[in-house]
C-alpha cells in the first residue's frame, strides 16, 4: 500500500461536545496519565498602563537635566516627562 491513500478511507464524524460526554473524556484521559493541557495565565508581571515609549534625542545637558531632576525628585524619567506635559497642556489652555 503506498503512503499516500492510506488514508483515502477514512470519513469525518462528528464529535459528541456535550457536558457529559467532554467530562466523561476528561476522567479517562486524567485515569491514564493525560494532563490538562487548558492555557495557563501569562507568567511574569501585568503590563503597566505606561506602555508608549519615547526616544527623544536630545543635547547631552538637557538629558543630564532631566535625569538629574527625576533622581532628586525620586521619580522615573517618564514620570516627570508626564508632569512636565501637564504644567504645559494647563498653560496653553
Amino acid at each position: 500500500m503506498s503512503g499516500s491513500n492510506r488514508l483515502a478511507g477514512l470519513k469525518a464524524r462528528p464529535k459528541d461536545t456535550t457536558v457529559e460526554e467532554v467530562r466523561r473524556v476528561d476522567e479517562v484521559g486524567e485515569a491514564r496519565g493525560f494532563l490538562d493541557r487548558t492555557p495557563r495565565k501569562k507568567p511574569g508581571r501585568k503590563p503597566s498602563p505606561r506602555t508608549y515609549q519615547l526616544h527623544p534625542k536630545v543635547f547631552p545637558e538637557v538629558g543630564q537635566a532631566i535625569a538629574a531632576e527625576a533622581e532628586d525628585r525620586g521619580l522615573t524619567q517618564g514620570q516627570l516627562i508626564e508632569e512636565m506635559w501637564e504644567i504645559y497642556s494647563s498653560a496653553r489652555r
